[in-house]
């Protein structure tokens, strides 16, 4: 519920941002019909994401097993490809996010002025289907029913749409550089256990080397990928998978009582790397000066990171 909860509050309130300053400038012209079809393009994104989460969610039942592992893996992996590549651009793009949307907006004006639809519809979209992607893959993980796992996505969300009202309206200002570097991070955590479990997946489903299978003929240098030799603990006498302790650890760092070798080696490695890299280019980022068009003072007030 955490991890969701996360995800849901931050790809919603960057999707609000975005909303935000499109509404701002299209009024800031007068626009009011661009207005309308802005919320025309953010209603279709919606009902897509609503969409993209049912096929996830059910789109599997009725394949067999392996398949099921499979799928679920190979989705994971996507899942967590997503995330990292979000968190990442939302760094790139926060200083200059403004004036990028403007220049979209100014484009998308020309003719009917059907673009802007497609403006707001194209910004929400890849919000809302990363979001429904990375809630399938982290309720999967975590063995959290779907309906609690979109529950609580959906109360981050809203608490989203709050906050960007509350910035719209310029009656509220918080530190976004702080609020995306940090919430970027604990991102990156929980996709680190969405990777393990991909792997974990993808060996259930015989596509990687692990206990569920056995060595191939002739392959004794791989033997210990294989089998019993290539679980890296088993401690659930100690930690209770189904306990207060092992799923709290499993719905936020990925823990889990019993992990192959290759989980921990795969879990490991992406936080190892990905982690320093991303702070580093968030402080990094910090420090360069901004450069960004004049705006108007509600989508400025939006679009700050101050």
């Amino acid at each position: 519920m955490i991890a969701t909860l996360l995800i849901g509050l931050r790809e919603g309130l960057e999707a609000a941002l975005v909303v935000s300053i499109l509404l701002a400038y299209v009024n800031r012209l007068g626009r009011r019909d661009a207005a309308r079809k802005i919320w025309l393009g953010v209603a279709a994104a919606i009902l897509l994401s609503l969409i993209t989460g049912a096929v996830l969610t059910y789109g599997a039942y009725g394949l067999s097993f392996t398949a099921q592992e499979a799928i679920g893996g190979a989705l994971s992996l996507v899942a967590v490809a997503m995330v990292t590549w979000m968190v990442f651009w939302m760094l790139r793009m926060s200083r200059g996010i403004g004036s990028e949307l403007r220049s979209q907006l100014d484009r998308a004006l020309l003719g009917n002025g059907w673009g802007v639809a497609a403006v707001g519809f194209v910004s929400v979209a890849r919000e809302g289907i990363e979001t429904a992607l990375f809630i399938w893959a982290t309720t999967r993980a975590s063995d959290t029913a779907p309906l609690v796992g979109f529950l609580s996505a959906v109360s981050g969300i809203l608490l989203a749409s709050v906050l960007g009202w509350l910035l719209y309206r310029g009656m509220l200002r918080i530190n976004l550089t702080v609020f995306f570097r940090w919430s970027g991070a604990l991102l990156i955590v929980f996709a680190a256990g969405v990777f393990a479990y991909a792997v974990h997946d993808l060996q259930e489903a015989g596509l990687l080397p692990g206990p569920f299978a056995a060595p191939p003929p002739g392959a004794e240098v791989l033997a210990t990928w294989f089998g019993d030799a290539a679980w890296a603990f088993r401690i659930p006498h100690i930690i209770a998978p189904d306990g207060v302790l092992g799923v709290l650890l499993k719905g936020t760092v990925g823990f889990s009582p019993e992990m192959t070798r290759l989980e921990v080696i795969a879990w490991a490695l992406y936080l190892a790397i990905t982690l320093p890299l991303f702070l580093i280019a968030s402080y990094r980022g910090a420090r360069a000066p901004r450069k960004e068009a004049p705006c108007p003072p509600s989508a400025h007030a939006a679009a700050s990171s101050q």
